[in-house]
């Protein structure tokens, strides 16, 4: 068993689950949630800050500040809590309410959106809000995940690589798509060096990342309100949308074998299941894998939450996926 020091140190890279006795899909998916920020987003947040560091723009004294709709906010609250930082979060009102009191738990301070700009939504807020508190007061420090280059080389250098060394025949994999960190740094790994590797980009329906109409979004993670500065669409054989209902019947027929898994994950698994329908009658040997981005305890006010869900999606969301009526067609 390891031994760490400090709480960055420890990630389960080479967890998989196969879906294909719970759920009749056969897919693999890569579980990012076991280290201590509880998602994928650990690799960015270490990254990006050990970086800050080596260029000396990260000093005794420095306040971290960075937008995010959750997850981040975790890493970088318990990487800053780790290495003495302040960290300031900037986020929405679609951020859950566990997620908020994690970050403040690490000693973080969150401030909260709630007004979209005309163009940007609320991601556009965020970054205005996050601009003005950098121009304010010079010791706050704006790592920038969506232009930072270390949020996707952390995946180039360890996620794509665990993926290839667990399926050496990999013939599709599925990522998910917000800032385009995980995907691009998968993609650009694969392009390199497992080029026959189809990458399958899963959006959710309403973001405009891939030029979609833009919508109306209630789960964090993924998705975007406007295009993703570090998206490279040549590294990218398809883009599945998928609609934030199908995302919560999946994450409850996960949760009904016992896998509570956060609403990223959900996505993606609906993805890849319709994706992979549509193949089976050509090719029933696809090795497939998913990423799995985080657990499922954030949303239990949320996705897993019966009057939210209801409130929001109707009660044939949790009907379908309870098995009590067909899906539909």
């Amino acid at each position: 068993m390891p031994v760490i020091s400090n709480p960055q140190e420890f990630n389960e890279e080479d967890l998989f689950l196969d879906l294909r006795s719970a759920l009749g899909i056969p897919l693999y998916l890569k579980c990012e949630g076991l280290n201590f920020a509880g998602s994928i987003k650990q690799k960015a947040a270490v990254a990006m800050v050990e970086a800050a560091e080596r260029a000396g723009l990260l000093v005794p004294g420095s306040i971290i500040v960075e937008s995010s709709s959750g997850n981040l906010g975790v890493a970088l609250s318990m990487v800053a809590a780790s290495r003495g930082y302040g960290f300031l979060c900037v986020t929405d009102s679609r951020c859950n309410l566990a997620t908020r009191r994690l970050m403040e738990a690490f000693g973080a301070q969150v401030h909260t959106v709630t007004d979209p700009t005309p163009d940007g939504g609320l991601l556009g807020a965020r970054l205005d809000h996050v601009r003005r508190t950098v121009a304010a007061d010079s010791r706050y420090v704006w790592l920038n995940q969506y232009l930072n280059p270390n949020n996707w080389q952390a995946h180039y250098r360890t996620t794509a690589p665990a993926i290839a060394r667990q399926f050496p025949d990999l013939d599709v994999l599925f990522v998910g798509a917000g800032t385009t960190g995980t995907l691009m740094g998968c993609a650009r790994w694969f392009r390199e060096h497992r080029p026959y590797v189809r990458i399958v980009a899963v959006d959710s329906v309403g973001s405009v990342a891939f030029g979609a109409e833009p919508g109306t979004r209630m789960i964090p993670g993924l998705g975007a309100g406007v295009r993703p500065p570090m998206l490279d669409e040549s590294l990218v054989d398809e883009v599945v949308h998928v609609r934030e209902a199908d995302t919560v019947r999946m994450c409850h027929r996960l949760a009904a074998r016992g896998f509570l898994l956060g609403g990223s994950t959900g996505t993606v698994v609906s993805a890849a299941a319709g994706w992979l329908a549509e193949q089976e009658s050509a090719d029933r040997s696809l090795t497939a894998v998913g990423i799995s981005p985080d657990l499922g305890e954030r949303y239990l006010d949320t996705v897993y939450q019966t009057n939210w869900v209801q409130e929001l999606y109707g009660p044939e969301a949790l009907e379908f996926a309870a098995g009590i009526v067909p899906e539909p067609a």
